[in-house]
Formats: structure tokens, C-alpha cells, sequence
């Protein structure tokens, strides 16, 4: 039963994955070239909303969406991003790997995500020159500021360099907890991606639990800094604090 259910969903995966492929090849041809970032935030909005009930996968949020601004989360898996989206049309800061993985690296990529090298500090000005563009249009950007993806047990200590291009702009700042839970597994060994854990098996075990719950909790204040290092620790409490109610 659980081979056959996995199966079947990692059909359903490949399958929206390439409707949706079509779908934004649509989009570039009707818009004439490069597409703007709403648009890619919207696109990947849609097609994440469609693929989660396929998966199994339910997703509700606690607490009101921001409308605009920076989102910090914590991280688990690759699918905190298919969440994420699924929830608010929204476009992301990760770690260049990201780009690497099947079929959700390569959404991330359409999706218009800023991808970044944690070996390449010098690069951090670039990419928050990135960021500051994206704010200043408007479109919510989701950040992971532990710098990579955790067992969910514990909130790693948040890197302070891509908030500034937050606090340079005055953006708010939403934190935002991400929690799983499973109808049988574990969420740390079969949910969350960490480790040295290979992509296709884990997805394959991931696909055959019977039932996923996402939950994302929004905090109901959104907070400007003038200094990035303080947002890095108010945020990561404000995290905390959400992971244990």
C-alpha cells in the first residue's frame, strides 16, 4: 500500500510540475520575454496550492498573512517553500544547493528565488541588492536565516547579513514558525531534510505517509529594525516563542 501510494503521488509531483512548466512557458510567450516578479510569485502560488492536496499534504496558517515585507521562517525541508507559497504568492532567499534539487529547485529557480552562496560572503552586497529591488516592488520575501535545513527540533542562531537590506528599506518584518505533523513516521527522519540524507529516497518515504498537516504560524506583529544583527535575535525569539505554543 505504501509503495503503490507513493508511487501514484510522485506521479502526480512530476505531473504538475509539468503542467505547470507549461503553464509559465504560456506566460514568458504571452508577456514577450522575462516576467516580472508578481507574476513568478503568483505563478508559483497556483501551482503549489494545486500540488499539496495531491500529495496528501493539508496546509492551513494561524495568524494573518503579511501583505508585504520580509517573512523569516525556520527551516526543515523543501517543502516549507512548496508551503509557503501555496499559502501567499511569495518569492525566497536560498541557499544556492536549492537550485540543484529536482523538480523544486527548478520551480524555485522560474520562481525568480535569489539564490545564495554561504561560501562566498563577499556576495552577500549583491544579494541584498537583490532583495532591497524585490521589497521596494512590493512582493513578500521569505527568508531562512539558520542557513540551512534543521530535524525541527531546535531553532538554529540566525544569520544576520541578508536583514539588511530589510532594515535599509524599513520593511517589516514578519517571523513565521513552520511545524509538521505526520499520521504515523516521524516528522524529523521522514519530513524534515536534513543531514546527509539523499533527495530521492526521502521523498519517496515522505509520499507514502498516508497524511501530512502543515501548519504555519504568522506572528501578529510585523517589526522594523534599524539594525540587522537586532532583527536576526528578535525575529529567532519571536520563532521560538511561536514553536511552543
Amino acid at each position: 500500500m505504501k509503495v503503490a501510494r507513493a508511487a501514484i503521488r510522485f506521479i502526480k509531483l512530476l505531473w504538475t510540475a509539468f503542467e505547470a512548466c507549461v503553464h509559465f512557458a504560456y506566460l514568458r510567450l504571452s508577456n514577450g520575454g522575462p516576467l516580472p516578479g508578481d507574476v513568478r510569485a503568483l505563478w508559483l502560488h497556483i501551482w503549489c496550492a494545486k500540488l499539496l492536496p495531491r500529495l496528501g499534504i493539508d496546509f492551513r496558517n494561524e495568524g494573518a498573512v503579511p501583505e508585504r515585507g520580509l517573512i523569516v521562517a525556520n527551516h526543515q525541508t523543501y517543502l516549507d517553500i512548496i508551503v509557503l507559497s501555496a499559502l501567499c504568492p511569495c518569492t525566497f532567499v536560498a541557499k544556492k544547493e536549492v537550485r540543484l534539487w529536482p523538480i523544486f529547485g527548478w520551480m524555485a529557480t522560474m520562481n525568480g528565488t535569489v539564490f545564495v552562496d554561504r561560501q562566498r560572503p563577499r556576495e552577500t552586497g549583491q544579494v541584498n541588492d537583490q532583495l532591497d529591488v524585490a521589497l521596494q516592488s512590493g512582493l513578500r520575501v521569505v527568508l531562512f536565516p539558520e542557513g540551512t535545513s534543521t530535524d525541527g527540533t531546535k531553532v538554529l542562531p540566525f544569520r544576520s547579513p541578508l536583514f539588511a537590506s530589510a532594515v535599509s528599506a524599513n520593511e517589516a518584518i514578519t517571523p513565521a514558525h513552520i511545524r509538521y505533523s505526520v499520521s504515523e513516521g516521524s516528522v524529523e527522519q521522514d519530513i524534515c531534510y536534513w543531514g546527509d540524507m539523499t533527495f530521492l529516497p526521502h521523498i519517496l518515504k515522505a509520499l507514502s505517509l498516508q497524511k501530512v498537516s502543515a501548519l504555519v504560524r504568522f506572528s501578529p506583529d510585523s517589526m522594523r529594525f534599524d539594525d540587522r544583527k537586532r532583527a536576526a535575535e528578535v525575529t529567532r525569539e519571536q520563532i521560538v516563542a511561536l514553536a511552543q505554543m
